[in-house]
């Protein structure tokens, strides 16, 4: 039964630290470990990558906007197609 248990911990944490590591706290700490290794760094430099990751970062919550406004669309299309008419059978 205590096998089981274990199997099914760590089952369900492998999703949950997936997950973690791919949000804006884990990437915020990945930067910080970077930081702390590559300390030879001219502040010039540290301000334009941080700058430079902003932008990535604001660039992707753009994609996964414009990505779900898609998907919305098309659903409001399939929504508003007049119901009388036939769909294809292909």
């Amino acid at each position: 039964m205590w096998v089981l248990a274990v199997i099914l911990i760590v089952a369900l944490m492998i999703p949950v630290a997936a997950i973690l590591v791919d949000s804006p706290l884990g990437k915020s700490v990945a930067r910080r470990m970077e930081g702390r290794e590559g300390g030879g760094t001219p502040p010039e430099l540290r301000d334009v990558q941080r700058k430079v990751e902003m932008l990535e970062t604001e660039i992707e919550d753009l994609n996964r906007s414009i990505s779900g406004m898609r998907e919305e669309l098309q659903f409001m299309q399939r929504l508003l197609e007049d119901p009388r008419r036939k769909k294809p059978t292909a």
